[in-house]
């Protein structure tokens, strides 16, 4: 991918215009792609290195102040000093004084450029291109599984065509392609994770279907128009990053009645009712209303700090059933669809109200669809689904409003792209038929609220319609009558045997392996599951109250249950013999924990799975399912 030139003369300048030689021979000259503009390496010309020794590297951006020099010798002017660079010819030169000529003034050219502001795009290139990133989100099994299913699937508008691969990252969708039978596949990539997707492509020999092009969709060339274009340009609430601009740009390349992969993207909006979640917001600014903290007065800001943490989505998951209304959908067809079209988006919204209730703000999530020649296979990150890296974004009001069932909340969704590669998103809902006023907030979906804890999705209160205290016995009971067993409330009686309390069968797919002890509070049962083996729980320095809730760090922790001897006899029947240590006269038993989770069981939970706001990564855990 890199520019060379051999045989170039390096020389620093001092404040006189003296020139002295930097190097004591000719160095060789690469230029390199950068996100922010090129990148000149120099490299010493020893052949007697197995590799070249990198002797100094500088960026050059469109504000970097440099001039050509007579016929074949630039002048940098850097930080620390000034190089003038001298080629050995003129062809040489001419080449790369045409390089930096169409840097300089290509700046203002480019529709990336002109939306997105220096700052975050060299953040959010510098983020994407660790492999720690990358890793991140091909360890998000539903989105890769599902693209190369959808990919694999439609056969027909792969074999024997031109792909192009938009922001391609690691370069597994090319890899796709190139299963499905992609005569040549063009993978673009801006940051400088190109570097090691063209590695890959070495490595796995396909350096003859792949052709990594470093740079951005909006400022490279193409050999030729390509009959497909893949890409996963989709953020939070599917717009945020800005990707599907350059998506929808990368159609220039797109022969007539071309693939898109995806094809169609479809945001979810409904309203909810989250009392936890609205108060956990509000008594976060309480740390203003203190009046003497160190004897200051912070209530003064109290108001503002209101506004900031409402003004911040929240990035997580929710059991479907706080939303009080259908979802209102809407639909972007990214064949069709033009990337002005995503500046200002606007969305109605109507909902008829299910269930009375408190509405606290407005949840969103998106599909996208995958539709083919043969098949059509949907990507969807709702909250009855697996749980995705996408997870599910929710905004709140400010000011509630209170409906009741039957009643039309309406409103408008407004979304207005920033310079921050995201958006501005205003909210603003009324009950129709009432004097109650409408209640709007502005929220700035570039500064999100990551919430997600890896714990399972908190129900809604007030679902039971029979009394869970009598629902549990009575289901033991029912155990111990299948068995034969005489059970009274969960117990044996009159001398007639004992029957596990953990017989029931459980959908294995809804369970995940934990290996540890649930930090809960001594003497509480834990809501996410239990042990094998029955018994009091004890009482350990590590045992903490959290709400009977289990920490993602214990997740693959091994968990040893001590249990008094004297205090269980009556379980030696179940037990080797060999368990026991005479010394102590305790019982040492190693157990898998199992954890039920609603609605998002079937994803490896890792509360560090965020993208696109530049947050510290972290390993995914897949279920047992993936390993086998």
């Amino acid at each position: 991918m890199a520019k060379a030139f051999r045989a170039v003369t390096v020389s620093t300048l001092s404040n006189n215009g003296q020139s002295t030689p930097k190097f004591n021979r000719p160095v060789t000259l690469n230029i390199n792609y950068d996100p922010q503009g090129l990148s000149i390496e120099l490299l010493s010309e020893d052949f007697t290195e197995k590799e070249p020794k990198q002797l100094l590297e500088f960026p050059i951006t469109h504000m970097t102040e440099c001039s050509r020099v007579a016929t074949r010798s630039y002048v940098f002017t850097l930080d620390a000093e000034s190089l003038l660079i001298t080629f050995s010819n003129e062809p040489d030169f001419r080449n790369f004084h045409s390089q930096v000529l169409k840097l300089k003034n290509g700046k203002g050219m480019s529709a990336f450029n002109e939306r997105t502001e220096d700052l975050s795009a060299m953040q959010y290139f510098q983020f994407y291109g660790y492999l720690s990133q990358q890793q991140n989100m091909m360890q998000d099994y539903i989105r890769t599984s599902t693209y190369q299913r959808a990919i694999l699937g439609n056969l027909s508008d792969f074999k024997d065509k031109v792909v192009l691969d938009v922001g391609a990252g690691s370069g597994i969708l090319s890899f796709f392609a190139v299963q499905a039978g992609a005569k040549k596949v063009y993978a673009v990539e801006a940051s400088n994770m190109a570097n090691h997707a063209e590695l890959l492509v070495a490595a796995n020999n396909l350096s003859d279907k792949i052709v990594v092009i470093a740079g951005k969709i909006e400022e490279i060339e193409l050999p030729e128009r390509v009959d497909c274009i893949v890409s996963e340009p989709m953020g939070y609430m599917l717009y945020n990053e800005r990707m599907l601009e350059t998506y929808l740009h990368a159609k220039k390349w797109l022969v007539p009645g071309g693939r898109m992969f995806p094809s169609r993207g479809d945001l979810h909006i409904a309203p909810f009712s989250d009392e936890t979640l609205y108060m956990e917001q509000f008594n976060k600014a309480n740390f203003w209303y203190q009046t003497c903290f160190h004897g200051v007065d912070l209530s003064s800001l109290r108001n503002s700090a209101i506004k900031e943490y409402f003004r911040q989505p929240i990035v997580d998951t929710f059991d479907i059933r706080i939303c009080m209304a259908k979802s209102v959908r809407h639909v972007v067809d990214f064949q069709t669809a033009d990337e002005t079209d995503l500046h200002k988006i606007e969305i109605d919204v109507d909902f008829h109200i299910l269930e009375s209730g408190t509405c606290h703000g407005l949840a969103f999530w998106f599909d996208v669809a995958f539709i083919g020649s043969t098949q059509q296979v949907w990507l969807s990150t709702a909250p009855t689904e697996p749980l995705t890296h996408w997870y599910q974004v929710r905004c709140l009001l400010e000011n509630p409003l209170f409906c009741k069932s039957g009643q039309l909340l309406s409103g408008k969704v407004i979304l207005i792209a920033n310079k921050r590669q995201s958006y501005d998103v205003t909210i603003d809902l009324k009950l129709e038929g009432t004097n109650i006023e409408s209640s709007s907030n502005t929220l700035d979906l570039k500064n999100p609220y990551f919430r997600y804890t890896g714990a399972a999705a908190q129900l809604p209160a007030g679902l039971n319609s029979t009394s869970p205290s009598e629902s549990y016995w009575t289901t033991l009971d029912a155990q111990g009558a299948r068995q034969a067993v005489n059970m009274v409330n969960g117990m044996s009686v009159n001398g007639l045997g004992e029957v596990s309390m953990d017989t029931g069968t459980v959908n294995p797919s809804n369970l995940l392996a934990l290996g540890g002890q649930p930090n809960i509070h001594p003497g509480s049962i834990s809501s996410t599951g239990r042990g094998r083996i029955g018994g009091t729980a004890t009482s350990t320095q590590a045992a903490q109250l959290i709400g009977g809730g289990i920490t993602p760090n214990m997740f693959t922790s091994p968990a040893t249950v001590s249990i008094e001897y004297n205090r269980y006899q009556s379980m030696t029947r179940y037990l080797s013999a060999s368990c026991f240590n005479n010394e102590s006269g305790r019982l040492g038993v190693t157990f898998q924990q199992s954890l039920v989770l609603s609605n998002t069981s079937h994803y490896p939970v890792n509360p560090s799975l965020m993208i696109g706001d530049y947050v510290t990564p972290g390993n995914g855990i897949a279920p047992q399912s993936y390993r086998q």
